[in-house]
């Protein structure tokens, strides 16, 4: 069964191991610190194992931003994405919109996205080349 946690820094050494990008990025270390010891990170977990996990900030124009979503390859297609995306939106303030984003390419983000209720909201190009970062939100009481 799924629990989810917010991070602590105590998580950061498991959170590094767990991201692939993380275990040849040091960049992405970085990142995942700070994500971590500042309790951003709501980490999935079965048993002891983290599953995935998502960083839920204030980054995108001061409002609620899901800036990263990862589930192990393991256990994708599992539920375990969405459960992450559905607790996001729980923990977001009544009212309050939730954005996130993904690559064009990345169709099963945005098969989850559409799942959990986001709409499309914007597209921005010439982040990764031929690949367009298209904008999500989830407005209140969708």
């Amino acid at each position: 069964m799924l629990r989810i946690e917010r991070s602590n820094p105590r998580d950061v050494e498991r959170l590094c191991h767990f991201d692939p990008m993380a275990r040849r990025d040091a960049a992405r270390r970085v990142m995942l610190m700070s994500w971590a010891r500042q309790g951003q990170v709501e980490i999935g977990l079965v048993g002891d194992s983290i599953v995935g996990f998502a960083v839920l900030t204030h980054s995108f124009f001061h409002q609620p931003f899901i800036d990263l979503l990862m589930v192990g390859e393991t256990y994708r297609l599992q539920g375990y994405g969405r459960a992450l995306v559905e607790h996001c939106v729980a923990a977001v303030p009544v009212g309050v919109k939730l954005w996130t984003s993904t690559n064009e390419s990345n169709a099963s983000m945005r098969a989850l996205l559409a799942a959990a209720g986001f709409i499309a909201s914007g597209r921005v190009d010439n982040l990764d080349p031929g690949d367009p970062e298209l904008v999500f939100v989830h407005l209140p009481g969708a």
